[in-house]
């Protein structure tokens, strides 16, 4: 059967990996937000992974300053937890 969302109420989710790239190069939230332009509560939310909806061009200017693609930011999980 195929699947849908209709069908299966459970279908993962898109999570934000932004925290672990930061972290790996020694890039603290203040830092993010100054480099990227935007306020400090923006930054947190993508660090702590509570974005509902994204925004591409805070997305663009992400993958601008730490020199990286939309891809290696965003990370799908399946149902269970399952990339």
């Amino acid at each position: 059967m195929e699947s849908s969302i209709l069908l299966k109420r459970e279908y993962g989710a898109v999570c934000l990996r932004l925290r672990e790239m930061m972290d790996r190069r020694g890039i603290n939230r203040n830092q993010m937000a100054r480099r990227v332009g935007v306020r400090f509560e923006v930054v947190d939310k993508w660090y702590r992974d509570e974005v509902e909806k994204l925004d591409l061009d805070v997305l663009a200017r992400l993958c601008f300053v730490l020199d990286c693609q939309p891809g290696e930011l965003l990370a799908y999980r399946g149902p269970g937890g399952k990339a």
